[in-house]
């Protein structure tokens, strides 16, 4: 896995065929996980991660598997997307093992360092499920601010 960059207690690594099976085990958990980054109730097979990891490698993406680095652990992902004139979209997916370990701050505050410093984004937005309380308050703690708000979502934004 190669590494591109790292903070205290993690190591951000391009996304790898050889992290499938984690990525299967996390986004396949509905009740953890999958409830928070869509309403899909189906699982997702081998074949269809296999040709996302893929496809992000050859977009390019702006994606990261965070590794815990005292075990070698998944922790989870971050990306940053539709990238334009500055501007970026944060999303980031923890596996319920590794949730409520503080990752969530860790990368979050990361994320938006390498943003800045090679990137060179002004602004940050993401949006979040309303019952998403965990993420919410990690949001607010890394300083973003609610800007507008739907019944499905709550959409938040930090200022670099």
């Amino acid at each position: 896995m190669e590494q591109v960059f790292e903070s205290d207690n993690i190591q951000f690594v391009k996304v790898s065929e050889s992290l499938v099976r984690d990525y299967l085990t996390m986004i396949n958990d509905i009740e953890h996980v999958a409830r928070f980054i869509s309403k899909r109730i189906k699982p997702m097979s081998e074949e269809t991660e296999v040709d996302w990891v893929c496809r992000k490698l050859e977009e390019n993406a702006v994606i990261f598997s965070m590794i815990e680095k005292s075990s070698g652990e998944f922790i989870g992902n971050i990306e940053l997307m539709n990238i334009n004139d500055n501007i970026g979209e944060l999303g980031i997916t923890i596996t319920a093992g590794k949730q409520n370990m503080g990752y969530g701050t860790e990368a979050v505050l990361a994320i938006i360092k390498y943003a800045t410093d090679y990137l060179r984004l002004k602004r940050i937005f993401l949006k979040v499920y309303p019952d998403n309380d965990r993420a919410i308050y990690v949001y607010k703690k890394c300083g973003f601010r609610e800007f507008n708000r739907t019944d499905d979502d709550i959409f938040m934004e930090i200022t670099l």
